[in-house]
């Protein structure tokens, strides 16, 4: 896949969001190794923008462990302050199973309880209502009764 390419301003973006990051991967003495491409490719798929510290000294080497990194993972170049390097790459699709039997979780639900005298506001209340539960119309919570089964469904089961 070839290099992502970005713009100076969308570049400048992710400059900024990755300033109060801290390092997820380090690169020690052994230098870039497979487990090292490993954890980084992992925190690009968790987080999309990384910073990777290198314990190298020399620049030259820096920069060419900075351009590896960036072939072999597919990523973009952000930054390369000192010992620090700054990737990113987009986030993956997160696939979603389906499931079927699901049922619908808790909802907040705003309830307004309308004063008697006229001109003031009315009263706003958030509540929560579970699946198997309903607001009356005077903002009461009830449970949902169980649907009758006719005689007849209930012979045959």
């Amino acid at each position: 896949m070839p290099q992502i390419v970005l713009t100076p301003a969308e570049r400048k973006v992710h400059r900024a969001a990755a300033h109060h990051l801290d390092p997820v991967v380090m690169i020690g003495a052994d230098g870039l190794t497979q487990a090292v491409l490993h954890e980084a490719n992992a925190a690009l798929n968790a987080h999309g923008l990384i910073k990777v510290r290198v314990a190298e000294d020399d620049r030259t080497a820096r920069e060419l462990t900075f351009q590896s990194m960036v072939e072999q993972l597919d990523a973009a170049p952000i930054q390369h302050i000192g010992k620090l390097l700054v990737l990113w790459r987009p986030l993956p699709e997160k696939i979603k199973s389906a499931n079927e039997d699901r049922k619908p979780g808790p909802r907040e639900v705003k309830v307004l309880k309308y004063s008697k005298r006229g001109g003031q506001r009315p009263e706003v209340r958030m509540v929560r209502v579970l699946g198997n539960e309903r607001i009356t119309p005077s903002g009461k919570v009830k449970r949902a009764r169980p649907k009758k089964i006719s005689n007849k469904k209930q012979q045959s089961d």
